[in-house]
């Protein structure tokens, strides 16, 4: 098998975030090494061991399949650290014993590598008096706490601290929540995103007002115009990037569990909503190396090679509940009663210029979609066969699965396949950011983002701190550039300053009705972007049957760790957690 290769900065990547290390000073000699460890780890539960190490290296060391980072650092390496990215934690007793308790299971998945999402809608309201007569200091009050906590586990740690915070749109502290980072320096650990209902929408939509109340004792303490609220969100994201939203009812009514779990909140990112102690497990298809012909008239998907692929994907990604450890037994509980996976995408912008398609045209969503339709009805069938020969998802009850609205949109030979085998994996797909493996694989295009540009200059992020800015060149461009030397670039090369929102939103839109977790996508405007048109983005995301969204407007005062070598157009790295 030839040695796989790196760019410098890929390299710098590798050796920051996966590269083995312990204190006797062995290290992976090279990224091979690092294949190696981890193809083996994984295999190790196999019955023929060696055979499928040499299976999961054939798809790893050409960087065809990138398993989540936290796989790539821990597994094989005898530390005690979890291979899962994230977990949904707990529910946050209103008590001060059950924040203490909630504190102290985060504080243990977060020092064994596991990013935390928590739903913070169970708290009193600030200045409330609690069941214990004590009085409340409210959800964003105790989110510092949690900050704090992060805080120091990411200062003697690898990998940086990531959490997931989500109040209700009901609650009454969302106002509080809304502005929590309108100051760029508090909360730095926390993504945070207002959980919203489909009864909010619609008060929205007729100009309602809005009750706020505290839902385990039904009090409403007071009325808000609903667009007044909607209008808060846009603002607050308008100015700090944050809140996101998330669509809670449509979640929860298009989950493949729904008759047997309840989502309130997500993974830090927001690609995996999950019941309470749930994990994410997360890997990527690189498209860029799924394109045959690519610039040429001939350029197409390689259906052949994502159908070997695929399966060998979804293996990989289930052997990681028989290997990892759980830094609670809770969580070691939920998670393998579903076995979730994660299979994404990265590349996408570069895979779709390489195939001569505009990101924002209607017959590059087309090819995109069938893409992830193939990738959607192979992982399902690998599942399958999986079960065949390991068993199905302890959770399994064929009739209620069947009935699931993603699953009752499958090919009937599938349903019917499912029916009488069972199905190892309940859920089979998500659209990770993949910011640091997207550097790992030669700087391609991040998930289902757009090309940002043809060159620009990127801080490294690691537990240290920023580290110096390097110029970076695309993949594809370069790609493209050696290919073509001597001629100008194609109409098809398109990047994200010049993409419309709504074509953003349409892109997410098309992929999602193939993805049955969710997908992680910022879109993206220009620091002069007109808030008018702004305060319609997440509106638009609702009716395009998205899950959740987040927008982006550059500001000088959050920094940035991309800038574009040409225009000084400026993005920071929206998503705390590199998956």
């Amino acid at each position: 098998m030839p040695e796989s290769s790196l760019t410098s900065f890929a390299e710098q990547v590798w050796r920051t975030k996966y590269r083995q290390r312990n204190r006797n000073g062995i290290w992976d000699e090279s990224i091979d090494a690092t294949w190696q460890r981890v193809a083996q780890a994984l295999a190790g539960g196999e019955r023929e061991p060696q055979v499928w190490t040499e299976r999961f290296l054939e798809i790893l060391s050409d960087f065809s399949f990138l398993p989540g980072g936290r796989i790539l650092a821990g597994a094989g390496t005898n530390k005690p650290v979890t291979l899962f990215n994230c977990f949904v934690m707990g529910v946050i007793e209103d008590s001060l014993a059950g924040v203490c308790r909630a504190l102290e299971e985060g504080a243990r998945t977060m020092q064994a590598g596991g990013g935390v999402g928590y739903d913070f809608s169970t708290l009193h309201p600030a200045a409330t008096e609690q069941a214990s007569s004590e009085i409340s200091p409210g959800p964003v009050a105790f989110m510092h706490v949690w900050q704090s906590l992060c805080a120091a586990f990411t200062s003697t740690s690898e990998r940086r601290g990531a959490m997931m915070g989500t109040l209700r749109c009901d609650h009454p502290d969302i106002e509080r929540f809304i502005d929590a980072k309108r100051d760029p320096s508090v909360l730095r650990h926390f993504n945070l995103s207002v959980l919203v209902t489909d009864e909010f929408m619609h008060a929205v939509d007729v100009d309602a007002a809005w009750a706020l109340r505290f839902p385990a004792n039904g009090t409403v303490y007071r009325s808000t115009p609903a667009r007044e609220l909607w209008r808060r969100i846009a603002q607050a994201a308008y100015e700090s990037a944050e809140p996101g939203v998330i669509f809670v009812d449509r979640i929860a009514r298009e989950n493949n569990l729904a008759h047997c779990e309840t989502i309130s909140t997500t993974n830090p990112c927001g690609e995996v909503p999950l019941p309470a102690y749930g994990a994410c497990d997360l890997g990527s298809l690189n498209l860029t190396q799924f394109v045959a012909d690519p610039f040429s008239p001939k350029a197409r998907w390689n259906i052949d090679k994502i159908a070997r692929i695929v399966p060998i994907a979804v293996r990989i990604l289930d052997n990681v509940y028989d290997v990892s450890s759980f830094p609670l037994q809770q969580q070691a509980q939920v998670a393998r009663s579903s076995r979730r996976l994660g299979i994404g995408i990265t590349g996408l912008g570069d895979a779709l210029f390489m195939l001569g398609l505009r990101y924002d045209s209607q017959p590059a969503r087309d090819a995109a979609a069938a893409l992830l339709r193939n990738v959607c009805e192979c992982a399902y069938q690998s599942s399958v066969e999986l079960a065949q020969e390991k068993g199905a998802f302890p959770l399994f009850a064929a009739s209620n699965y069947l009935r699931a609205p993603f699953v009752a949109a499958l090919p009937a030979l599938l349903r019917s396949a499912i029916g009488r085998h069972g199905i190892r994996n309940s859920h089979l797909l998500a659209i990770a950011p993949t910011g640091s493996i997207s550097l790992l694989a030669g700087n391609v295009s991040s998930g289902l983002e757009p090309i940002f540009g043809a060159s620009y200059v990127r801080t490294l992020q690691s537990a240290e701190g920023a580290q110096p800015s390097v110029r970076l060149e695309d993949y594809a461009y370069g790609l493209y550039r050696r290919q073509h030397p001597k001629q100008s670039l194609s109409d098809a090369f398109i990047t994200l300053e010049r993409i419309s929102p709504r074509a953003q939103l349409e892109m997410q839109a098309a992929l999602q009705r193939y993805v049955d977790n969710a997908i992680s996508k910022s879109v993206t405007v220009s620091s002069d972007y007109d808030f008018a048109a702004f305060e319609h983005i997440y509106q638009q995301a609702y009716v395009l049957g998205l899950k959740g969204c987040t927008a982006f407007r550059p500001s000088a005062a959050r920094g940035a760790v991309l800038a574009d070598a040409h225009c000084n157009s400026a993005i920071e790295e929206c998503h705390i957690s590199p998956c």
